[in-house]
């Protein structure tokens, strides 16, 4: 795979629809052995601004049947490539050949449904006589595009957070510039080849790989009203601080939970907790904003709960990425594993499996007993950590959850409908996940966080609300 991959022609990036080039080139290498992935190069000034001034200058009256077109065929061939798209996941990212496979499957819905929506996207009305100086008045409520827009995404899914992006961009008009992670640009620059054999006009999107610091005249430029960032809580807040009159969407990650309630008492219920806790808890290397990181259990529960995840977690196998009997890869580098290993020993707690490193990969790690204020319950890990503690009771278990200062989603195996809803309304979450376990995403509902989670939402619709704002047009002497 690695060969076939690296003997690729560098890739271009995309302005305007344009492949261009540039004498600053990238090498982009394999996290777990640092063979060649393929190589690129970073978007000269130049190259950016006439990106932005295309962008700017896109009008705002595709039909929807020329912008569902380009999102069909962007799904269509993303599917007939998909062996490709995954193997190129792997080899820049790191990720098992299994979970990359996923990754496009998502990617190919997410399309499958902006050009759904792009067809339906057709506004509301509504009548205005139920007051009676309104008598003969109708209102129609539509959504138009705020503008252009940034969208930052980061390494962890380098196919399907690019195409939360895009693919909600030009389902509402938007014109798009995608500034890829510089760890793993070469799977949006292949989602760039496609989208080249679109009919979308020039300017309607770009992809532009350039360095982290080269970003902030982008984030600060007036002609990008919209900023749509995924990554770190620093920077997400820190763009958003620096432009406050844009419209900025964040997905900033988290620390999720899983609750399992005194009446989860069943083996087979238990047996599926564990499994579902320790395959997303370490899977992808934990490197997810939604990955299972702390288990909060009923005492009832706890002591065999813990016997199972333990034997679920030592059955994943680590390894190649390439491998397809591999569950858990590299982290993205090694100062990623070097900072989880850190944390891991210092967090005070009793390693009941893992706890060790090898290079960019950390063993898959349970720990029992970390204080609450370590770093591995209190802050992100984004690593193959998993924290266990037993509680009293769901009210224990949901103040444990609530008082962490990220958001994004909880999980909570339960049969008691009543608990369920009661989580949904007390957990400050963004989504709760009943009978399984926070990592699940379906990629058309909503998602995003509350707290340092981030704000706005992902999934098609969700997002195409963030990208456009209502326009209102009232009709007089309209008889209902």
């Amino acid at each position: 795979m690695s060969t076939t991959i690296s003997q690729r022609p560098a890739a271009p990036y995309w302005v305007a629809g344009r492949p261009c080039h540039s004498p600053e080139t990238v090498e982009v290498r394999s996290p777990y052995d640092n063979t060649l992935a393929g190589t690129t190069s970073n978007a000269t000034a130049a190259d950016i601004e006439a990106a932005v001034a295309a962008a700017a200058q896109v009008p705002a009256s595709l039909p929807a049947h020329a912008r569902a077109a380009a999102l069909d065929h962007v799904s269509r061939r993303l599917a007939e490539r998909a062996a490709e798209v995954g193997a190129l996941i792997t080899a820049e990212s790191g990720k098992p050949v299994k979970w990359a496979a996923a990754e496009v499957t998502r990617a190919v819905s997410t399309f499958r449904w902006a050009a759904e929506e792009a067809r339906r996207d057709s506004g509301h009305l509504q009548r205005l006589d139920t007051d009676p100086a309104a008598t003969g008045r109708l209102a129609l409520v539509r959504r138009a595009p705020r503008g252009p827009v940034l969208g930052i995404t980061p390494f962890n899914f380098p196919l399907n957070l690019v195409a939360h992006k895009v693919a909600p961009a030009i389902a509402a008009g938007c014109p798009i510039i995608v500034k890829p992670a510089p760890a793993t640009p070469l799977t949006a620059l292949l989602l760039g080849e496609l989208l080249a054999e679109t009919d979308l006009p020039a300017g309607a999107w770009s992809v532009l790989p350039m360095p982290n610091a080269a970003v902030a005249d982008l984030v600060s430029d007036p002609r990008l009203p919209v900023v749509s960032f995924t990554g770190s809580v620093p920077v997400g807040w820190s763009i958003r601080d620096r432009v406050p009159r844009k419209h900025v969407t964040l997905e900033l990650g988290g620390n999720a939970a899983a609750i399992v309630c005194p009446d989860w008492t069943d083996p087979a219920d238990l047996a599926h907790a564990a499994r579902r806790i320790a395959t997303f808890a370490m899977y992808q290397g934990g490197q997810s904003c939604i990955s299972v990181q702390r288990v909060y259990a009923h005492r009832d529960v706890y002591a065999e709960l813990t016997e199972r995840i333990v034997a679920e977690v030592r059955a994943l196998r680590t390894g190649d990425p390439a491998d397809p009997a591999t569950d858990v890869g590299p982290l993205i580098n090694e100062a990623a594993a070097i900072r989880v290993h850190s944390w891991v020993t210092a967090a005070g707690a009793t390693i009941l499996t893992g706890g060790g490193r090898n290079g960019t990969t950390v063993d898959p790690t349970v720990l029992a007993g970390a204080p609450d204020d370590s770093q591995v319950n209190a802050d992100e890990v984004f690593g193959p950590v998993l924290t266990l503690a037993p509680v009293d009771d769901v009210d224990e278990a949901f103040a444990r959850v609530n008082a962490s200062r990220f958001g994004l989603q909880a999980g909570v195996f339960t049969h008691d409908l009543r608990t369920a809803f009661r989580a949904s309304a007390e957990l400050a979450v963004g989504g709760v996940i009943v009978g399984d376990v926070p990592s699940y995403r379906a990629d058309q509902m909503p998602y995003g966080g509350v707290k340092d989670s981030g704000t706005g939402r992902e999934g098609v619709r969700s997002a195409m609300d963030d990208l456009t704002e209502e326009r209102t047009l009232v009709l007089t002497g309209i008889q209902l």
